[in-house]
């Protein structure tokens, strides 16, 4: 029959793309890997390094789920073809719509892998720490900073990655002044390395008894969680180290001690701090592990070969410099300013749908027409 035989040749059409992007994966350098890594699991002494043993069980969990991924998606285009032959020869017409749906899905999760297949960079992989910083504009943009929180914690939450509150700041009403979350998953820091930068919201206050529009800005800040050996010289010199009282959503143990750790890279002017840890020295190494990695994050990104060279500095959170606009008056319409992406249901943006201006990000990026940073 004529539409299953189309059917059939746009879903056969995809096979090279799929051949492309197992050649991408390495799998065959993945499997081999995976074997190694396994052995070294095998000897004697393995966990007596608690610390690399669970290196290796993350790396050989990673590279599982990623031949894993392919091999299913393989299985699946050969479901769909295998399944529209049996249809076409027995003139089934019933079921072309659900084999038409199935061989769409195929095909969306066939684009989706080729979009994972460019997260090749150095940290990609890598989980990431997100950092919140509210504008200049008081409570509005303390709102707006924990809408930001909570669209991509909601993200996160899509995604099956785990997220970890690092440090929160209340805002002084509403909202949070600023914020840093951990999360976890694959390619966690390739995903969300798009989403740095100042972010813009236009919409009538609810904080503003005369209903006015209000704009507020809030910024973040993505950056790889770098392992404690990472080849980066911190001397303990340079350091500013503070302890405070623990606020914001931090459970039970919060404002009993001064456990919070604040830390001035005194070199760079870059801060970093955590509280939620039990204690202070557990809080101190996650504030150092988030230094080290915002260090190594901005060496990577301006091409520098000294530590020495790097300064803090960051973009005004304001006007000119955001790359992109949430609004949701007079219209509802979140747009990025990079790539030209738009989403008209701002809700759903706001409970986490962000793949479409990642993706278009990451395509943008490979097409040279976004800087790598």
């Amino acid at each position: 029959m004529l539409q299953f035989e189309e059917l059939k040749l746009s879903t056969e059409a995809l096979f090279p793309q799929l051949k492309e992007i197992g050649e991408a994966l390495g799998l065959d350098k993945a499997r081999a890997e995976v074997a190694e890594l396994e052995s070294q699991a095998a000897l004697q002494g393995f966990w007596d390094d608690l610390a690399n043993s669970q290196q290796v069980l993350q790396r050989t969990r990673q590279l599982k789920d990623k031949i894993e991924a392919y091999e299913s998606l393989y299985r699946e285009y050969e479901d769909v073809v295998g399944l529209i032959e049996i249809a076409d020869e027995e003139s089934d017409e019933s079921v072309y719509p659900e084999l038409s749906e199935s061989a769409q899905k195929f095909a969306a999760e066939l684009d989706a892998m080729k979009l994972s297949t460019l997260l090749s960079g150095e940290y990609d992989a890598k989980n990431a720490i997100l950092t919140f910083h509210a504008g200049a504009g008081g409570t509005e943009a303390q709102d707006w900073a924990e809408m930001l929180y909570r669209m991509y914690t909601r993200w996160a939450e899509r995604h099956s990655c785990k997220v970890k509150v690092l440090d929160y700041l209340d805002g002084e009403e509403a909202g949070l002044k600023s914020a840093s979350i951990l999360v976890e998953g694959v390619n966690a820091y390739g995903y969300l390395k798009s989403e740095v930068g100042v972010h813009r919201l236009v919409r009538i206050s609810p904080f503003d008894a005369s209903g006015r529009r209000h704009t507020s800005f809030a910024s973040l800040e993505v950056m790889p969680e770098i392992d404690d050996d990472a080849k980066i010289d911190i001397r303990p010199e340079d350091l500013k180290i503070d302890t405070y009282r623990s606020s914001g959503a931090g459970g039970q143990h919060v404002n009993k001690t001064e456990s919070a750790i604040r830390i001035t890279h005194i070199p760079s002017g870059i801060i970093v701090a955590c509280q939620n840890e039990r204690s202070q020295h557990q809080n101190k190494e996650v504030a150092m592990r988030m230094l080290r990695s915002k260090l190594v994050e901005i060496q990577q990104r301006e091409h520098l070969d000294k530590i020495e060279d790097i300064k803090g500095v960051q973009k005004e959170i304001g006007w000119g410099s955001q790359i992109r606009s949430y609004v949701f008056m007079p219209y509802t319409l979140v747009k990025d300013h990079r790539t030209g992406f738009e989403n008209g249901n701002i809700n759903a943006v706001m409970d986490g749908d962000l793949d479409g201006f990642i993706n278009a990000y990451l395509k943008a990026m490979s097409l040279g027409q976004i800087e790598n940073k």
